[in-house]
């Protein structure tokens, strides 16, 4: 299991276009940083962080299905 360096996200977000919304630098984090691509690979590491944790909660996203309808939010199937 990846621990998030928080200080390797801060770097991170200084050149990020996101800044505004950390959760959003937070997933565009754990894609670059640590190459992650599996929205459940994604949901256990932050369910292993007391940040990330407080930042899913806040978005009411207690399931890996919350958060993969988050990030494929813009997409539909035809």
């Amino acid at each position: 299991m990846v621990e998030i360096n928080w200080n390797d996200f801060k770097f991170f977000k200084q050149y990020s276009e996101k800044k505004s919304d950390n959760f959003e630098v937070l997933l565009d984090f754990l894609k670059s940083h640590y190459k992650m691509t599996s929205p459940k690979e994604m949901y256990e590491t932050m369910q292993n962080d007391d940040t990330a944790l407080l930042m899913l909660g806040k978005r009411e996203m207690h399931s890996v299905e919350d958060l993969e309808k988050h990030l494929f939010k813009g997409f539909s199937a035809k």
